[in-house]
């Protein structure tokens, strides 16, 4: 074997115990992530309920970038982590350095739309005058400073396809402490930096992550020797590239979905009021957090998935995919026991305006028992991208968010209010999991009978 198989043996050995392995640094460095936006809406939080719902109006923008960079991240995953349980380690180099370097042509595209936008783009999403210029102080420092998103999520899921999880995780982690120190430095102002407010906060976010960038490239170049310095032809590139974006693109149009989905209901929040979507921000938040266990299986499943996928081995896959769905559930339960219990008071902890608070304790009374049925769906997403069915996985999150969930919203806003559009969240989740599962089931039956 070479010496890239070698490090990534997935596709050997107990099943549980390698998806714990790769789960708990990954989990530890997911967490650090979704702390990294809880620390911000904290500090942000002393600032006043104004400043919390401009921050709030741009999550959706947020989430379509990172929707953008996790599906190239999920895309170059899924093409080198095959290329390595074929034991082709050319492939393999080839695909992380063309990877990058595409993913610094779309970030250069998207700033460039980013700033030209901020104005009219957060007026359709429902921000009035008085929040749109604290939203552009906000985002006129986080839109340059995306390339220190996208491109270590490249680098870090290029690592994680070696079925390294712990140097992925330990940048995230420096990358959180860093703006941990940074953020009331620049958002507050300290000894010569002056009190920035929103501006310190992108600002504070921009720095940290800057260090994810320098990190991730290093470990690629000098650890694992995974970076090419050969200057390829055009058929070469272009090859690896439609390799990538053959994941990469329903991938990320299937996360953009998500922060789409979520604009329109922000939307339809703020015909509440400013509580209600400093509420919705932050509970949105908290649930992320709530939830980076399960994000960080599903972000180890890839991997797994497809070394295995790649060596022939379809009794594993399938294993992988079951363990995962069950310990789904079982987290799933037990988080909603603890929002049920706390919720409330996390919420304050953000904000004490108490109009913020009660619509928080009603989300946090609703939401969560879609928890349990969104991992089982999520973890049949990820499957379908990694057994070359992307699209698939895109069309269930169609389904599940534009066909079924913000039609069920905007009618359960008009029947119930707010509770009628949290109560769409746990339908729109049951029906779409039951397809997901029944649909999954079958496609990897009909891979194992056709290898028989």
């Amino acid at each position: 074997m070479n010496k890239l198989s070698n490090k990534a043996a997935l596709t050997e050995g107990n099943i549980p115990k390698q998806l714990f392995t790769l789960t708990v640094p990954m989990f530890f460095g997911m967490l650090s992530t979704m702390a990294f936006n809880l620390i911000d809406t904290y500090f942000v939080g002393q600032l006043g309920t104004k400043f919390l719902a401009a921050m709030s109006f741009t999550f959706p923008v947020v989430m379509v970038v990172a929707g953008v960079s996790v599906g190239l991240g999920i895309g170059a995953s899924t093409a080198i982590s095959k290329a390595i349980g074929e034991g082709d380690d050319n492939k393999v180099k080839r695909l992380t350095t063309d990877s990058l370097l595409l993913s610094i042509i779309i970030v250069a595209i998207l700033i460039a739309i980013g700033m030209l936008t901020i104005r009219p783009l957060f007026s359709a999403i429902g921000a009035d005058d008085g929040l749109i210029d604290l939203i552009y102080d906000y985002m006129k420092f986080w839109y340059p400073g995306m390339i220190f998103l996208v491109i270590p999520m490249v680098g870090n899921n290029a690592i994680r396809a070696t079925g390294d999880t712990k140097v992925p995780s330990a940048i995230m982690i420096f990358s959180v402490i860093v703006n941990v120190i940074l953020d009331p430095i620049f958002i507050f102002g300290w000894g010569p930096v002056p009190r920035m407010e929103l501006e310190g906060a992108a600002i504070a976010t921009v720095i940290s992550r800057a260090f994810t960038l320098f990190f991730s490239l290093f470990w690629l170049s000098y650890k694992y020797k995974m970076i090419s310095v050969q200057i390829p032809s055009y058929s070469v590139i272009s090859g690896s590239w439609r390799r990538v974006l053959a994941v990469g693109i329903p991938t990320a149009g299937t996360n953009i979905i998500v922060p789409f989905a979520v604009g329109l209901l922000t939307r339809l929040i703020a015909s509440y009021g400013t509580a209600a979507v400093a509420a919705f921000g932050v509970a949105s938040r908290i649930e992320i957090f709530a939830m980076s266990v399960m994000m960080a299986l599903s972000s180890v499943l890839s991997p797994f998935l497809g070394q295995n996928f790649g060596a022939g081995k379809l009794h594993r896959v399938r294993e992988g995919i079951k363990i995962s769905q069950v310990f789904g559930v079982v987290w799933s339960l037990l988080i909603i026991a603890i929002l049920l219990l706390f919720g409330g008071n996390l919420v304050s902890a953000f904000d004490s305006n108490p109009e913020v608070v009660e619509i928080g304790i009603t989300y946090f009374s609703i939401i969560p028992f879609g928890y349990a049925l969104q991992s089982v769906f999520r973890m049949c997403q990820v499957s379908f991208t990694v057994l070359n069915r992307p699209f698939v996985s895109a069309f269930l999150m169609i389904l599940q968010m534009l066909i079924l969930y913000i039609p069920l919203a905007y009618l359960g806003s008009f029947v119930l209010g707010l509770p009628g559009i949290f109560g769409s969240y746990v339908i729109s989740n049951l029906i779409s999991m039951i397809i997901a599962f029944s649909w999954l089931n079958g496609y990897l039956s009909k891979l194992e009978s056709a290898t028989d």
